[in-house]
């Protein structure tokens, strides 16, 4: 199935669809979502990529993440990309968004306009092996001495985005 993308520009306004391994390909700014749910404890879920995907395999980062279809909404976008990849459903607010870009060994880049939401979810994911390959909750702090001590075992965007989740409580 192909999967298209919505390209935009630095204000959010769409100015096209593109094939999505076309758009990370060429670099082009397109509209993303990623979900931090967060459970009683404070802690937020991450999920470790399956090692095959086409960029950041085997790397920790938030509960899910993916590309909102053509006539999606970003919020219906994130439940179907969690229940996706993860199995859960709860309910879900944005929170912010910022662009970043990445260009990555493969050839891929990653130039993202990334809607950030959050939710929470004090259950046992079950998430799709093809999506990601184990997941585990940590406290926002402990992530950061991770990160700090490890970055190379993390995504791009997850160490883009904290600084902004030490923020935001949930």
């Amino acid at each position: 199935m192909i999967e298209n993308v919505i390209l935009v520009d630095k204000n959010d306004s769409e100015i096209g669809v593109e094939e999505k391994h076309s758009a990370h390909k060429a670099g082009k700014l397109h509209r993303a979502i990623s979900v931090f749910l967060f459970n009683s404890k404070g802690e937020t879920l991450l999920q470790k990529r399956e090692s095959g995907k086409y960029h950041s395999g085997g790397l920790w980062t938030n509960t899910c993440c993916g590309h909102q279809r053509p006539g999606d909404d970003t919020v219906s976008t994130a439940k179907r990309k969690l229940k996706e990849e993860m199995g859960i459903e709860c309910e879900l607010k944005e929170i912010f968004s910022f662009i970043y870009f990445v260009k990555f060994d493969n050839g891929m880049h990653e130039h993202e306009f990334d809607h950030v939401l959050f939710g929470k979810f004090d259950g046992e994911p079950k998430p799709d092996p093809s999506e990601a390959e184990g997941w585990r909750w940590v406290g926002i702090d402990a992530l950061e001495k991770e990160i700090e001590a490890h970055p190379e075992q993390f995504t791009y965007w997850l160490k883009e985005c904290l600084p902004q989740l030490k923020n935001h409580p949930d």
